[in-house]
């Protein structure tokens, strides 16, 4: 009989107390100065750095990186939990605090002590800001297919090439690049570059229309024989691919966080409007087609949360987590998507127009599909994790 590499029950490290105080710290700013915004950034696709400015003073950035390099010093469920609170109040703002625990990680484990004082400060106290440069137009989930190249010319590099769809790219201040620097040796000739992108050489494509979690600006990166130092590499050369990969499975927990988020607020919104909404003399609320369609968003959202806690604690134990990461990001988007479809539903014509919040949380979910690896991919991922444990 296969197992999950979690099948007996993980405790969380940290204690209730300090998980509660945790979530609430961050639904009190999420609903007090996150969520009253939403609308208007998504509106106008505003950079709030503002927003983040405050984040940052809260100590919600660099949640799990140790408290010596600046961060919280916490573990990945409390990280999810942050996550999923913040998308509650508007997931884009929940997408920075993951993109900078995502760079912050890459520094804090493979950076070296120049690199950590000269960015990671910086970076969590916001005044520094990151694009994670994977993709391509040809590589995607694929990123076996990296065609950019960093060349070695005597002094440092020279980084020829293009991304897409890169997360900040429109407003970044440094790019983490990952580029060819062995071509012939594949995966293994990989290597990650810390990139300045107001070098010359760089240059930036417009910033795409996005159809939702319109405030994370995203755009294309070009470099065309951009210069690098020695010290622009991080981590070990050649190792590129492998670090970047390190990093996917803590990403896909802040993923399915963000989407329980979503979830969550498109029930909240839901159940609010049921409640107040009547047809044919009483509230919606009371007709079982309605009832049902709420109980359903409830029990999907709490096994999406259950799912985002388990694969937290099977890392946080320092147990494979590769399985348990891609189930619950693959299943917290999935949910996302449908209930957020059904409370557009149950808003009737008026969750078909924007300025109502269901229409717009509709839009948000539809990437967590998409990003961190598409749901398929993540359904590979168990299949392939399933038969290598028989």
């Amino acid at each position: 009989m296969a197992e999950s590499s979690s099948s007996f029950i993980r405790f969380p490290k940290l204690s209730s107390d300090t998980y509660h105080q945790i979530g609430d710290t961050t639904r009190r700013f999420a609903e007090s100065t996150v969520r009253p915004r939403a609308t208007e950034l998504d509106g106008d696709e505003a950079f709030p750095a503002d927003i983040y400015d405050e984040m940052a003073q809260l100590g919600l950035f660099g949640i799990t990186v140790p408290e010596e390099f600046g961060g919280a010093g916490l573990d990945t469920l409390s990280y999810a939990l942050v996550m999923e609170e913040l998308s509650r109040g508007y997931a884009s703002v929940a997408d920075q605090c993951g993109l900078v625990e995502l760079i912050s990680t890459l520094l804090s484990v493979h950076g070296t002590a120049q690199q950590r004082a000269r960015h990671l400060g910086n970076i969590l106290a916001a005044k520094e800001r990151v694009a994670y440069c994977i993709t391509e137009a040809e590589a995607g989930t694929d990123v076996s297919s990296v065609k950019t190249t960093a060349a070695p010319d005597g002094k440092g590099w020279r980084l020829s090439g293009s991304k897409a769809w890169i997360h900040n790219a429109p407003i970044a201040d440094f790019g983490y690049v990952l580029a060819r620097t062995d071509p012939p040796a594949g995966n293994r000739g990989m290597s990650i570059f810390i990139v300045d992108l107001s070098a010359k050489g760089v240059s930036r494509g417009k910033k795409e229309n996005k159809m939702g979690q319109r405030a994370s600006p995203i755009g294309a990166l070009h470099f065309d024989c951009v210069e690098l130092a020695q010290d622009a590499l991080l981590g070990q050369l050649n190792r590129g691919f492998h670090i970047m990969m390190s990093a996917l499975d803590k990403g896909r927990i802040g993923i399915a966080a963000l989407a329980t988020g979503i979830g969550q607020a498109s029930l909240d919104a839901a159940l609010d409007y049921a409640k107040a909404r009547k047809q044919f003399g009483k509230p919606i609320a009371e007709y079982q087609g309605i009832q049902w369609m709420l109980a359903d968003m409830m029990m999907d959202i709490t096994s999406a949360r259950t799912l985002v806690h388990r694969a937290a604690m099977t890392m946080d134990a320092g147990l494979p987590a590769t399985m348990d990461c891609s189930i619950a990001k693959c299943f917290a988007a999935d949910m996302a998507v449908q209930h957020t479809a059904n409370a557009v539903q149950i808003f009737g014509g008026s969750g078909y127009i924007r300025g109502f919040e269901v229409e717009r949380l509709y839009r948000d979910a539809k990437i967590t599909q998409i990003y961190e690896g598409t749901n398929q991919i993540q359904r590979s991922i168990i299949a392939r994790e399933l038969l290598r444990s028989q």
